[in-house]
């Protein structure tokens, strides 16, 4: 039996996010490496957003709070125009009849329910809904800057008290886990784990997200045994409405760092209704809708790119008759450890990765051009892999 996950929705517990079975059959699915929470409170546009990434309506969409009570999980393909060149590439080199298969890099986006003031102490099953964000690799808040008397708010004044609120909130969770580590003092075997909690306790009590809280490495190692929300990564999307979303967000992001208090480099502009349009349209339609906006791709893009960027990931790829493929890795992985991403039997047995930059192996035309043109090198276990890295890695028997 084959399953195609290119856009595989799985209303999942928290506990089933990094590991699926699938209902009818024997397949086990193993999520990515890259899971996106998006957190809010209710009625700033969550649900919508989700629903248009994954150009279904699957997240239960109302007008009211706490719609979304079970996290929804959805399995999102990452736009990346440079395999369906490669499967060209490909079919002419192998004089295939058809294409090969395309299999893109996957993102796990993870819609989490509503937060609401005191959600740390239980308020709007918010203990329940905390515990689902400890299970993504990066959070995603979505704030409300657009105007609509016809949505509830429901604790949603503007977008610095709306940030402020879920970033609060996940301070005092973690707060809760420090002192409870705290009465364990006696039991620390080393003095980093002290150190650290008394920084982490000093910095929580004051305001200060754990991310931004100074420890030394050892220090910071202990910390991550806390799993600290207000630890992880971050981007921040503002939700505008259709008339405020353009080709030049500049202002508006300009705007909202400074009301905000953060790095610009953590803010994306989204319109969910645009996104919601977007996805009910064919591929040529939405190329068409985003020209007459100006905007050269859409927010899904845009939000993935974002994502890569603050967690330091890119992507290699594979191109052969079996399948044109994207693999998600750490930026500055070794050779080696990128052979165990497609398997780890590749790693015990690596020789040598055969690569080629993208632009060689286009202009080239494959591989066959790219090693007559001496643009083929054989790199080593110790390579740092590139963006966009064309590989075919050399394993012994």
């Amino acid at each position: 039996m084959q399953v195609k996950i290119s856009r595989l929705l799985i209303p999942a517990k928290p506990t089933s996010l990094f590991k699926l079975t699938l209902k009818n059959s024997a397949i086990i699915l193993f999520m990515t490496n890259l899971s996106v929470g998006i957190v809010g409170l209710p009625n700033v546009g969550k649900s919508t957003l989700f629903n248009a990434l994954l150009k279904k309506q699957t997240a239960f969409v109302a007008n009211y709070p706490f719609a979304t009570i079970e996290p929804n999980v959805g399995i999102v393909p990452v736009p990346d125009q440079r395999l369906n060149k490669l499967a060209e590439i490909t079919k002419e080199e192998e004089k295939m009849a058809e294409l090969p298969p395309i299999k893109p890099a996957v993102v796990n986006f993870v819609d989490i329910a509503g937060l609401v003031k005191g959600a740390s102490e239980g308020a709007g099953l918010g203990n329940k809904f905390l515990s689902h964000i400890r299970e993504v690799s990066i959070i995603c808040h979505v704030v409300r800057a657009f105007v609509d008397d016809n949505i509830i708010k429901e604790g949603s004044v503007d977008p610095k008290s709306d940030y402020e609120v879920i970033q609060t909130e996940l301070i005092l969770a973690d707060l809760q886990s420090v002192q409870s580590a705290q009465g364990k003092v006696k039991r620390f075997t080393k003095e980093s784990e002290k150190t650290a909690i008394e920084k982490l306790f000093k910095g929580l009590n004051e305001g200060k997200p754990a991310r931004e809280i100074v420890l030394s490495d050892e220090e910071r190692e202990y910390a991550k045994t806390f799993f600290l929300l207000s630890g992880k990564p971050e981007i921040i999307v503002l939700n505008v409405s259709e008339n405020d979303y353009g080709s030049d967000n500049s202002k508006i992001i300009k705007k909202y760092s400074d009301s905000l208090g953060v790095s610009s480099e953590k803010l994306v502009v989204i319109s969910a209704k645009i996104e919601s349009d977007l996805s009910e349209l064919s591929e040529e339609e939405q190329k068409q809708y985003l020209a007459d906006l100006g905007v050269k791709e859409s927010g899904l893009e845009r939000l993935i790119k974002k994502a890569y960027a603050t967690l330091g990931l890119i992507s290699f790829l594979t191109a052969g008759e079996k399948e044109v493929r994207a693999w998600t890795i750490n930026k500055a992985m070794k050779a080696v450890d990128a052979a165990g991403v497609i398997h780890t039997d590749f790693m015990k047995k690596f020789i040598k990765a055969e690569v080629v930059s993208y632009s060689d192996f286009v202009n080239l035309n494959g591989w066959k051009g790219a090693r007559e043109n001496g643009k083929a090198r054989l790199e080593g276990r110790d390579y740092c892999m590139q963006d966009g890295d064309i590989v075919e890695f050399k394993i012994g028997a």
